[in-house]
């Protein structure tokens, strides 16, 4: 009895590493389809439905997707923070883990695969580019500087 105990939990344990590794995405790859701001975790609910564009008094809304638990992730959050200090007033940062229970329909919402996910949004809530993974802050910058953020 106990070896069929200790089988069961090493199979969940390892079932459930399986899992994170899966969410867990250390490379990046880019897609010039889509943009958001992040920094702040948010944590209010989004709709069941697809979001509409809301008008933002910021250039560029940059949204991170990702987890508090995931290294790229963490590496992320040091970006987050020197882009929400270098572009203020311009840059509106948000944060959502989605591997809470709030944070979760966020990652529904804009069709994640891997995280870190960053999506940037332009003023009018449309989203102009989006990338898997890392994003050097080097990087992060010239797709800023394409909607004027200087």
């Amino acid at each position: 009895m106990k070896t069929f105990q200790k089988i069961t939990s090493m199979l969940s344990s390892f079932l459930m590493l399986i899992a994170l590794m899966s969410f867990c995405k250390p490379g990046s790859e880019t897609k010039n389809n889509s943009g958001s701001n992040v920094i702040r975790e948010v944590q209010q609910k989004p709709s069941s439905n697809k979001a509409k564009p809301v008008k933002s008094t910021y250039k560029v809304t940059f949204i991170e997707l990702g987890s508090v638990r995931c290294i790229p992730c963490q590496k992320m959050k040091l970006v987050m923070k020197a882009i929400e200090k270098k572009y203020v007033g311009q840059v509106n940062v948000v944060f959502h883990d989605v591997w809470t229970d709030a944070g979760k329909p966020y990652g529904n919402q804009y069709g994640i695969t891997a995280i870190p996910t960053q999506v940037f949004l332009d003023e009018s809530g449309k989203e102009f580019f989006r990338h898997e993974g890392y994003f050097p802050e080097e990087e992060l910058a010239k797709v800023l500087n394409q909607k004027g953020v200087h």
